[in-house]
């Protein structure tokens, strides 16, 4: 955690954390949020665009951004901020 903190590489960061709290089937149910959702949850948190999102899933551009606005509708929030706060709150990432 130390190396990518001092590295800042946040991506990697976070998937280790959320590795480290067990991020199981368990809170990801919770919210109703799938793999993938998860998946683009953590690189919008780390503040990545819907661009680089694609790029780093091997997915399109329009598949990014329908994941995020279900992530938005499941979490209740409008904002990549405010979904990037309760996917913290919820030890989502």
């Amino acid at each position: 955690r130390r190396t990518f903190r001092e590295l800042g590489a946040t991506t990697e960061l976070l998937a280790v954390e959320a590795a480290a709290k067990g991020a199981g089937a368990a809170p990801r149910r919770a919210c109703g949020l799938t793999d993938r959702e998860v998946e683009v949850l953590v690189l919008v948190a780390a503040g990545r665009s819907n661009r680089a999102i694609a790029d780093e899933l091997f997915i399109s551009v329009k598949t990014v951004a329908r994941h995020v606005s279900n992530i938005f509708t499941k979490l209740g929030v409008s904002s990549r901020a405010a979904a990037t706060a309760k996917a913290f709150e919820h030890d989502l990432v």
